[in-house]
């Protein structure tokens, strides 16, 4: 084996991560691909000898790829909608889902939690994914989206917010808020389609693009119509 090929072997077994950070970043299969893509691109020439960490450095490559996706997508006013989302919401052949593809969010989950995720800024959506999704420390994250690791905890807790403003708990009760925002991330990692939806304020609105409009998805508000897009 020579070492090109042993570094796309060592790639690999980290691609399903990458690939779960780069969908929950961007709300997108295509542009996740793109940017696991661009993750091995970038892999394949660089000097990854003096790198302790490839797993680590890989998600930080992506996260920047992603990052740069989504304030390009921001400049142009493009909502992230893929028909992907409701392919993954309908349930598919997998069923069952191990320790592992829990822990890094496997893309088997379905749309709802992007629809919140949608609404966020790129640096709060990137910080609140890495850290409460991906258990990236702050200090990791802070040079991605160009802050200190203080202001990145800051714009964590601020898409924090927005999820818990997502769902219906009064603001007086923070207790009870942050049960909620557990359970809701709890349905996401588990594709508890039913649970994750329960969990949504009614007013809730799925968005499309001209794109996913032609390919047949509809926009719904409400909770119940939301559902039945899955």
């Amino acid at each position: 084996m020579d070492e090109q090929e042993f570094l796309a072997e060592r790639f690999e077994q980290h691609r399903a991560r990458l690939r779960a950070v780069a969908y929950r970043v961007l709300g997108s299969a295509g542009e996740a691909d793109d940017a696991v893509q661009e993750a091995w691109l970038r892999l394949s020439r660089s000097d990854t000898d003096e790198v302790a960490n490839l797993g680590g450095w890989l998600t930080t490559v992506v996260a920047r790829v992603a990052l740069n996706m989504l304030r390009s997508r921001e400049t142009r006013r493009e909502d992230p909608w893929d028909m992907h989302r409701a392919q993954a919401g309908n349930g598919g052949a997998e069923t069952a889902v191990d320790p592992e593809q829990q822990a890094v969010l496997a893309d088997s989950v379905g749309g709802a939690l992007l629809v919140v995720l949608d609404t966020l800024a790129p640096a709060e959506r990137l910080a609140f994914v890495l850290h409460d999704m991906f258990a990236v420390p702050f200090d990791e994250i802070a040079p991605i989206v160009e802050r200190s690791p203080g202001a990145t905890r800051k714009l964590a807790s601020r898409a924090r917010r927005r999820v818990q403003g997502a769902v219906n708990v009064p603001e007086t009760d923070i207790g009870r808020q942050r049960e909620v925002v557990d359970a809701f991330l709890a349905a996401s990692r588990d594709g508890d389609f039913e649970a994750l939806l329960a969990l949504l304020d009614p007013e809730v609105e799925l968005r499309t693009d001209a794109a996913a409009a032609l390919a047949g998805a509809s926009a719904a508000r409400g909770a119940a119509a939301v559902a039945e897009t899955f």
